[in-house]
């Protein structure tokens, strides 16, 4: 069930419009820097963590007016409840969905946004390490404020309020992935975001 559900999810992401928005925005975050920053190439480079898990955190967060929204409004997710599907396993399918749908496209074009920020081989693979821990956490803070907002007007904006926050220690743990143990705390993060998220989410959209 949990794999078919994920296999729906990810449909529905190959079907919309917006597929390829957050690595188009992932990718032109890392072209325009550098014109509000200047070209110095050293100090591109040891700001380049930071603008990277900006962008991917603000990625994560462009679909979430459609990560669950419509579901409610058309009564998918009452007619999951009705067939015993549990809500936390549909939630948890959502994140996994999520996550490949923007993470994955993100980790593909991140050799290109490292060459736009001057990042040498070395620190992009440690980036690229970190993004694959820590970008599940982001994927599960991202479903869950949209479980909170669904149903409301302009849920996006507030998303990002509730996500923002939340997901500091990701985004510390993610810049400092060249300090040793950040690699385990980025990881202890996103395991503790994965067991939380989709029962948060799931108590978000239970029926009062």
């Amino acid at each position: 069930m949990f794999l078919a559900l994920v296999r729906r999810d990810l449909l529905l992401i190959a079907r919309s419009p917006a597929l390829w928005l957050p690595v188009m925005f992932f990718v032109l975050v890392a072209a325009i820097f550098p014109f509000a920053v200047g070209p110095d190439a050293r100090l591109l480079a040891r700001i380049a963590p930071g603008i990277i898990w900006v962008a991917a955190l603000l990625a994560s967060l462009l679909p979430v007016e459609t990560l669950l929204a419509p579901d409610v409004e058309d009564g998918t997710i009452d007619q999951l409840i009705s067939r015993g599907i549990a809500l936390e396993l549909v939630c948890a399918a959502r994140i996994c969905a999520h996550w490949l749908g923007f993470a994955v496209p993100l980790l593909a074009a991140l050799p290109v946004a490292g060459v736009l920020l001057g990042l040498d081989g070395d620190a992009g693979t440690r980036l690229g390490i970190a993004l694959l821990l820590g970008t599940p956490a982001l994927a599960s803070l991202a479903v869950v404020a949209a479980a909170l907002t669904a149903g409301l007007k302009g849920g996006g904006a507030l998303a990002g309020l509730i996500v923002l926050p939340l997901a500091l220690p990701v985004l510390i743990f993610g810049v400092g992935s060249d300090v040793d143990g950040a690699f385990r705390l980025l990881g202890a993060a996103s395991l503790v975001a994965l067991a939380i998220g989709p029962f948060a989410a799931a108590a978000a959209l239970k029926p009062e």
